[in-house]
C-alpha cells in the first residue's frame, strides 16, 4: 500500500497540491487524470521519491519495491538491452553483480565462498535462475526482436528504447508500479498487450496516460488532480466522465425531486457495472462498482472546450476523387497507385504502417505537397479544414492571440469585431487578458486550441485531423472527440486515440506501397480484419 499524507508542494507563489491525503491499495490500477499543468507527472515523481514535498509524506508498505517507467531514453546508453531490463529490479541486478565478482577473483576464499553461497540463497528467491529469460520473453512480446537483446542501449532507435524502458518497469512482478505515458510511441497491438498484462496485473499500478481507451481497458479507479486537491473515484475514465456529467446536468435540475435523481444515478452505475463484467478488468472493476456510494459520484470541476464545427453549406456529391496517387521520399515509397473517392456521410480513418505516409498524402491534398504521380480533384462545393501534425508554420509571428487569428477569418465572414473573435478564443478557453498572450509563449497544447479556433472560423464541410490529440488534455480531446461524432461533414483522420478512431470513423482507408485498402467498417472491425489477414500470411 502507498499512503499520501498531508502532501503539499508549491513553487514560489504557484501551489501544484494542498493538504492532499490519499492510499492506494493492492489489486487496484489508479489513472491519474487532471488538466495540462495540474500535476499528474510531478505527483508521481513525489510518489517515486524523485521530488520531495514541501510538507507531508508518503508511506510505503516496508518490503514492497516499486518500479517507475524511466523517462530519459540515455540513462542506459552503455547497457545492454537485456542488462537495462533486468536493471529494473534492483535488489536482483545488484546481487548478480556481487555474486559475478565473487566468482571472478582469483584468491577465492573461505569467506568467498559462504558470502557466494549466501548471494546464491538470494539470487534463487527473487527468481535469479528464470531472470534473464524471463527479461528475454518480455521484451519479445513488446516487439523488441531477440538479436536486439545483446546490443547496447545507445546502438538502438528511439522507438524500440521506449519498449526496452517499459520493460524494465514491468520486470520482476514490482509490488508498485508507476507509468508515465506507457503508450507513448507503441503501436495498437503493443498497447493490446500491455492492457492485458495490466489488467491481469495483482499489484498496484498508477499510471498517467492520454489515451482513454488505454484508462478504460486498465484502471479500477481515477485519481483526479483538480484545484490543487487529488481525489480517487471508483472506475474507469469512462465512467468517471459519464457520471460526473450526470451528476452534473442532476445539479442544474431543480425540477426532479432527490430520489429520481438518486433513481437516475443508480440505474447508470447498474448499467455501467454490467458492461464493466464484459471488459478485461471484469471482476476487479465489477466489484468496485457495486461497492459504490452514491454520494461519491460529484459533478467535475472541469472546464471543457466548446468545439463546434458548422457547415456555410452542405456538400455536394462531388467531395473528393484520388486516382493513381503515388509518393516516395528518399527513395522509400510511402503509398503508390492510391485511387478511391469519397462520398457523403463518409467519416474516414486514415491509415498506414509509416506516419509519414499519412502526413504525406494529407499534404498533399491540402495543396502543401506534389505527389509524383497521380490526381486528386475537390468538389466546387467543398471547404476544407486542415490540422496539421506539425503546425510550426502558423506561429513564425510573435502576435497577441487576437491579432494572430484574426489572419484567418474567411471572405464570406465580413462582421469581424472584437467581441466575434473572443468568442472564438472563449470556446478554446482563451479568457480574459488571455487573448493578449503572444503566441510566442504558447505551449504545445495551446497552439493546438488556437489552430482549432482557427479552423471553427472556415465554416467547413470537410475536416482533416493529422494526430488531433497531440499535446492536447483528456477535457480538449473528448471536447473534440463529441464534436467529431456530431459533425455533419466529412471527416479524414489520423490518430493514435483508440476511442477517438472508434466513435467517428466509419470507413477505413489505409495507404500501403501496394495500393489501397479502402472498406465501410468501424475501427474496431478493422484491427479484427487486419488480424484476419495477418494470420492468413503467416
Amino acid at each position: 500500500m502507498i499512503a499520501v499524507n498531508n502532501v503539499t508542494l508549491s513553487f514560489g507563489k504557484r501551489v501544484l497540491f494542498d493538504e492532499v491525503n490519499l492510499s492506494f491499495n493492492k489489486g487496484n490500477c489508479y489513472g491519474v487524470i487532471g488538466a495540462n499543468g495540474a500535476g499528474k507527472s510531478t505527483f508521481l515523481k513525489i510518489l517515486s521519491g524523485e521530488i520531495e514535498p514541501n510538507k507531508g509524506t508518503v508511506d510505503i508498505t516496508p518490503g514492497e519495491r516499486m518500479a517507475v517507467l524511466k523517462q530519459n531514453q540515455f540513462e542506459f546508453d552503455e547497457s545492454t538491452v537485456l542488462h537495462t531490463v533486468l536493471m529494473g529490479h534492483k535488489k536482483l541486478w545488484d546481487v548478480m553483480q556481487e555474486r559475478d565478482a565473487v566468482y571472478a577473483k582469483e584468491d577465492f576464499t573461505e569467506a568467498d565462498g559462504l558470502r557466494a553461497g549466501e548471494l546464491e540463497g538470494e539470487f534463487g528467491e527473487m527468481g535469479g535462475y528464470t531472470a534473464e529469460s524471463d527479461a528475454a520473453s518480455m521484451l519479445s512480446e513488446l516487439g523488441v526482436k531477440e538479436e536486439v537483446h545483446s546490443q547496447l542501449m545507445k546502438d538502438i532507435n528511439g522507438a524500440l528504447k521506449v519498449r526496452v524502458l517499459l520493460a524494465q518497469a514491468l520486470f520482476g512482478n514490482p509490488d508498485i508500479l508507476i507509468l508515465d505515458e506507457p503508450t507513448n510511441n507503441l503501436d495498437v497491438d503493443t498497447i493490446s498487450w500491455l492492457e492485458n498484462f495490466l489488467a491481469e496485473y495483482e499489484n498496484i499500478v498508477i499510471v498517467v496516460s492520454h489515451d482513454r481507451h488505454f484508462l478504460d481497458a486498465v484502471c479500477t479507479h481515477v485519481a483526479d488532480v483538480d484545484r490543487q486537491k487529488i481525489r480517487i473515484y471508483t472506475g474507469n475514465y469512462t465512467f468517471w466522465y459519464e457520471s460526473s456529467q450526470l451528476a452534473a446536468r442532476q445539479a442544474t435540475d431543480k425540477n426532479k425531486k432527490t430520489e429520481e435523481k438518486r433513481k437516475d444515478l443508480l440505474d447508470f452505475i447498474a448499467r455501467f457495472s454490467a458492461n464493466a463484467s464484459k471488459s478485461k478488468q471484469a471482476t476487479s472493476r465489477k466489484k468496485a462498482l457495486e461497492k459504490l456510494v452514491i454520494e461519491d459520484i460529484t459533478p467535475s470541476n472541469r472546464k471543457y472546450p466548446g468545439i463546434i464545427y458548422k457547415q456555410q453549406r452542405e456538400v455536394g456529391n462531388q467531395i473528393l476523387n484520388v486516382a493513381h496517387l503515388t509518393k516516395a521520399v528518399e527513395g522509400k515509397v510511402l503509398f503508390k497507385n492510391i485511387n478511391f473517392t469519397i462520398n457523403k456521410g463518409d467519416k474516414i480513418a486514415i491509415m498506414a504502417s509509416d506516419q509519414m505516409a499519412i502526413t504525406a498524402f494529407f499534404e498533399i491534398i491540402n495543396g502543401a505537397m506534389k505527389a509524383d504521380s497521380g490526381t486528386y480533384e475537390w468538389g466546387t462545393t467543398v471547404t476544407t479544414a486542415y490540422l496539421p501534425n506539425d503546425n510550426t508554420q502558423y506561429f513564425t509571428q510573435d502576435l497577441p492571440l487576437m491579432d494572430w487569428l484574426r489572419q484567418y477569418v474567411p471572405p464570406h465572414v465580413t462582421d469581424v469585431d472584437e467581441p466575434f473573435l473572443r468568442g472564438f478564443l472563449g470556446k478554446m478557453l482563451f479568457s480574459g487578458d488571455e487573448i493578449l498572450k503572444k503566441t510566442g509563449v504558447l505551449s504545445g497544447g495551446e497552439k493546438v486550441r488556437c489552430m482549432i479556433s482557427r479552423m471553427m472560423l472556415q465554416d467547413p464541410n470537410v475536416v482533416i485531423l493529422d494526430e488531433p490529440t497531440n499535446h492536447l488534455d483528456l477535457e480538449s480531446i473528448q471536447a473534440f472527440n463529441e464534436s467529431m461524432v456530431n459533425f455533419k461533414g466529412i471527416v479524414l483522420i489520423s490518430s493514435h486515440d483508440h476511442t477517438f478512431l472508434q466513435t467517428v470513423a466509419n470507413r477505413v482507408i489505409e495507404l500501403t506501397p501496394n495500393g489501397v485498402f479502402d472498406k465501410l467498417m468501424s475501427f474496431d472491425e478493422y484491427l479484427e480484419d487486419k488480424h484476419a489477414r495477418m494470420a492468413q500470411l503467416a
